[in-house]
């Protein structure tokens, strides 16, 4: 049993008249006639008394009517539902973020997304920069937000904003109750960062500025391109970090502080790469929020510093 049979019959039901049946359906009356005699056929009972003069439903038929209207109603529905879908449906936003990175324009700019256009679906991963890089290449994330300079070949660049960096110090650290420390006050500690491959920009930078002010640190880089790592090695004692501001948004651990560096150094700078010839709507519209947000994005130089105790 075909909905065209379903169709036929109950037009030929409420017309009670095949041509006006089949001018309702806008075919041809014996094409009426074919269908509602293959569906008597089918169903093994006779639908319809008919006469010259006059067409009424049998028994079997007056049954089958209530029934067909609503298998017709089911299918308009299922074919409405279906429209609405596909007009509603979740776009994916692939986005890929460094481990010690999350610029507050970029936050800035998916919460603002997510309030204009609450039909994409964002999916977030970290990753070393390099990797994040090629995987926007080939089209396995459709963004991803990295820390300049670096090799942006073929790569559309969106400025996100400046970042500066933060030191991470013991709680018991004689400098731990300063509002601010500047590289000098570093000497001659230990410095904990992240491995280079994770975000090279900063690890450059970093390194560079303990050099431009003369100091000689000891760097120890974190295998594993993780912050949590960075925080707990300093909370053992094995020296005091440096990482994006960024990271004292997003990350804590028991016995540690975050202090703002004095001065402008090391600072770097953050955007989104997509592929310049992208099309895709939620990407497009990605980067429409973080150019608005861009400006907003600057981490202060001396934002509050935060304690956690142990």
């Amino acid at each position: 049993m075909e909905l065209r049979h379903l169709r036929y019959f109950v037009a030929v039901a409420e017309e009670l008249h095949f041509r006006r049946a089949a001018e309702r359906l806008y075919v041809a009356q014996p094409a009426v006639s074919e269908q509602i005699r293959k569906l008597e056929e089918e169903l093994g009972v006779r639908l319809f008394d008919r006469t010259q003069r006059s067409v009424s439903l049998t028994v079997a038929g007056t049954a089958l009517l209530g029934e067909a209207r609503r298998v017709l109603r089911q299918a308009e529905l299922a074919q409405l539902a279906a429209r609405n879908a596909s007009e509603h449906a979740v776009e994916q936003l692939r986005i890929g973020l460094l481990a010690d990175s999350i610029p507050a324009g970029v936050s800035l700019a998916l919460q603002r997304l997510s309030g204009s256009t609450p039909l994409v679906q964002v999916h977030l991963e970290t990753g070393p920069a390099r990797r994040l890089m090629d995987d926007v290449r080939a089209e396995r994330l459709d963004a991803a937000v990295v820390a300049l300079p670096t090799a942006t070949n073929g790569l559309r660049a969106t400025p996100v904003g400046e970042e500066r960096a933060v030191a991470v110090l013991p709680i018991g650290h004689s400098q731990a109750g300063r509002r601010t420390i500047d590289l000098e006050g570093l000497a001659p500690e230990r410095i904990i960062l992240l491995a280079r491959e994770s975000n090279p920009a900063f690890h450059d930078a970093a390194v560079s500025s303990c050099h431009e002010a003369g100091l000689s640190p000891t760097f120890i880089e974190i295998a594993e391109p993780r912050v949590e790592h960075a925080l707990l090695s300093v909370a053992a004692g094995a020296g005091m970090a440096l990482l994006p501001a960024s990271a004292a948004d997003h990350h804590s651990a028991p016995g540690i502080c975050f202090l703002p560096l004095e001065g402008a150094q090391p600072v770097i700078e953050t955007a989104v790469l997509t592929r310049k010839d992208t099309e895709h709507e939620a990407t497009l519209a990605f980067l429409n929020a973080v150019s608005r947000a861009g400006r907003l994005s600057v981490v202060s130089a001396e934002p509050v510093p935060v304690a956690l105790a142990a």
